[in-house]
């Protein structure tokens, strides 16, 4: 079978699961909103994170522009309309994602108050968390084959390992495709920072201020309506829990099958130089294997979501959810052993590393799905209310904040070394099976299902929103007990999903940075980054330190924004009428200053990623580059597990509390006071710090991956 068979085939796929996309998105549609008050609050919220993008969009495409053009004049003359199918396709997800949990929120609560079932409930929330999930892998797929389509039939011949290509005014040489590919995914990589740290200050800033109004200043029920900064915290969980998400995984998701294909051309080029026997057609199935897996993958998320559609759920939403995900990934894991085996039991792959011939890269795959999916189960044991970390967490609350704070901490920092631990052994037994290929396809089989897991934890703010407007609009009690359970459940996969992508962040870096060796290393010559070089020492201490004054930026941003939001809350609510309802407050003037304070507090946290490796590489060449990304990478990951499990068992302690499971101690007490303390801290670091973070080390991996070559060449110290 050809190469371009295989991508035809595979876009083929890509475009199914659009049909099957936009049918859900029409079915969401269809179903009724509820009261006439549900109607008008869920079109507020609608209109506000509509709004939102396109504000925000506006900044974003001014970037994408420039930068294409940049790219099209120095690097390589096609790739700055590879680098803006990846912003358009990131783009279109974000959008789309977030118009789905927009109208999926108010009908998941109207589901609830029509049939009072969970398991019917359970089923709307789900299907609009699928549209998120699935157009996440669709769309990342999609484009990535228009590219390599593009340069199949319009440019220079497609995946190559010999073609050199210039930009329109320099005399650099580099592999056309290579930059093509780089640069479709540095386009998702920018969009990505972009709705990250954005959404991020919106929803927190919003969240916090918030809650200083309902409980603490006020003693107003969560997600009252007479609160105004509410409305904007239920925008805020739109763009950046559901189009901030969906950027994010698109963005990893991309840049790992980025990354293998372009250590499979290192590999190849590596191979010939020494003068090692190995047939074009293996190098060409090396090269189409990360797409075939997955091929594989979206056919296993259609599956396990398709069945979750159609069939009867249960009262258990955990179970429902749980169900989805291990068909996804075992279908993902039989295709995927499948397609190893028919793509590689006929070459000689020593050359690649593979230990174990075909089996190699299909172990190494599962490895990464096994490793992601028990990222999640000890993501939820640190933070889920059924465990014992939370539940102490809780119990603790009654001695006051400053023990609230010290044993969240606590648990942030236990909850780092397994994961780190799976990820660490995960790469080393993929390495030695696989070689560097193998490591990157690992990476790829944790993100070979991601259509699932992003499905899973949109179904989190939707159910959230939901829970909101029951409350907000005053639905029954039993109405409000049935979007609560889905809340509590949402909580968890929202944890979950922040663990995930802090682990698929992890093996993605590893395989970008990986590729990035590989791409300045002369053609032919061993990949290799020196670390007994001051270069590459300096390089990573540097980059350490650059992640904790990152995480600062975006703490500093968001805490000014919270208490310019709850001061402008405190001044409507002292308006005449408003706390005793009969005067609404100024919804849209709160939600513009959310979106202002977001929009013009994103820009500088966002350029860094894309300017450091850029001032670094030109001044202290590759190697300092290389160490700045694996210092970076140290750094990071350890410190975005803390922040998202610390955050998330700060927010599930307070959430227990106010279900009236510590005795003595509900809503109101002291013990309550002082979890919203440990929730307001905790809120900054999940939703805003640690999920940033992985986009922070990936972006730097894939700006210095597209500049490689430049770096090369220009860089004025030498080392």
């Amino acid at each position: 079978m050809s190469t371009v068979t295989v991508w035809l085939a595979v876009l083929c796929l890509t475009v199914v699961a659009m049909v099957y996309i936009f049918w859900n998105y029409s079915r969401i549609k269809q179903l009724p909103e509820g009261t006439a008050e549900m109607s008008e609050l869920a079109a507020i919220i609608r209109s506000g994170a509509e709004t939102f993008l396109k504000t925000e969009f506006k900044y974003i495409g001014i970037v994408l522009a420039v930068v294409a053009v940049i790219f099209c004049m120095v690097i390589e003359k096609t790739s700055g309309i590879s680098f803006l199918i990846g912003g358009l396709m990131s783009s279109i997800v974000c959008i789309l994602g977030m118009k789905s949990a927009t109208y999926a929120n108010v009908r998941t609560s109207n589901k609830a108050r029509e049939s009072l079932s969970i398991g019917e409930t359970v089923k709307v929330a789900l299907c609009g968390g699928s549209i998120s999930g699935l157009a996440v892998q669709a769309f990342g797929m999609f484009g990535i084959i228009l590219v390599l389509l593009l340069g199949e039939f319009c440019f220079d011949g497609g995946v190559s390992h010999t073609a050199e290509s210039r930009g329109l005014l320099v005399n650099l040489v580099c592999n056309p495709t290579m930059m093509r590919i780089s640069t479709y995914s540095l386009g998702c990589s920018i969009v990505a920072m972009f709705n990250r740290v954005a959404g991020g200050n919106y929803t927190k800033a919003a969240d916090i201020s918030s809650d200083i109004l309902g409980k603490l200043r006020h003693d107003l029920p969560e997600d009252d309506s007479r609160i105004p900064n509410t409305i904007a915290d239920f925008i805020g969980d739109n763009v950046n829990d559901i189009a901030g998400n969906c950027s994010d995984l698109l963005e990893s998701f991309v840049a790992t099958m980025s990354a293998t294909i372009m250590i499979a051309v290192t590999l190849y080029q590596v191979a010939v130089h020494k003068g090692l026997e190995i047939a074009e057609q293996a190098f060409t199935n090396a090269s189409l294997f990360p797409i075939v897996l997955a091929a594989c993958g979206l056919i296993g998320c259609l599956i396990g979501l398709g069945i979750a559609n159609f069939k009867k759920m249960s009262d258990d939403p955990s179970r429902e959810l749980d169900l989805s995900t291990w068909i996804s990934a075992g279908v993902t894991v039989v295709l995927g052993g499948i397609a190893s085996y028919m793509m590689f039991k006929d070459y000689d792959m020593s050359a690649y590393g593979f230990k174990l011939g075909w089996a190699s890269p299909w172990i190494s795959s599962v490895l990464g799905i096994v490793s992601g999916v028990a990222i999640g189960i000890i993501t939820e044991y640190y933070t889920a209310t059924e465990h014992k970390p939370t539940r102490e967490l809780a119990e603790i609350c009654t001695e006051g904040e400053a023990f609230v704070v010290t044993k969240g901490d606590a648990i942030g920092s236990r909850s780092c070394l397994l994961p780190i631990l799976l990820i660490g052994v995960s790469l080393l037994i993929s390495g030695v099976l696989g070689g560097t290929y193998g490591v990157a396809v690992s990476a790829l089989g944790m993100l070979a299902f991601v259509g699932a897991t992003v499905s899973i934890d949109a179904f989190g703010p939707i159910a959230d929103n939901a829970g909101g407007l029951a409350e907000a609009c005053h639905l029954a009690p039993e109405v409000r007990a049935i979007t609560d359970k889905l809340d509590a459940v949402g909580n968890t996969t929202a944890a979950i999903g922040k663990g995930f992508a802090i682990g698929s962040a992890a093996f993605a870096t590893v395989s970008l940075i990986t590729a990035y060796v590989g791409q300045y290393t002369e053609i032919g010559a061993d990949p290799i980054l020196n670390f007994a070089s001051f270069a590459v020492i300096s390089g990573g201490i540097i980059g350490g330190a650059l992640v904790e004054y990152f995480s600062a930026v975006l703490t500093d941003n968001t805490i000014d924004s919270a208490k310019l939001m709850a001061d402008e809350g405190d001044k409507q609510m002292s308006v005449p009428g408003v706390l005793e309802g009969k005067v609404k407050p100024d919804y849209n003037k709160m939600i513009a200053m959310a979106a202002r304070e977001a929009i013009h507090k994103m820009v500088v946290p966002s350029i860094l990623a894309l300017v450091i490796p850029v001032v670094g590489g030109i001044l202290f060449g590759v190697q300092f580059v290389g160490g700045l990304l694996v210092g970076a990478t140290i750094v990071a990951i350890p410190r975005a597990i803390f922040m998202g499990n610390s955050g998330g068992a700060f927010d599930n302690a307070k959430k227990y509390i106010e279900s009236g499971q510590l005795e003595g101690h509900g809503k109101g007490s002291a013990a309550h006071k002082a979890s919203v303390t440990g929730d307001t801290i905790g809120d900054t670091r999940k939703d805003v710090v640690g999920v940033a973070l992985d986009i922070f080390i990936k972006m730097m991996s894939t700006v210095a991956n597209t500049l490689a070559p430049v770096i090369r060449s220009i860089s004025i110290f030498r080392f």
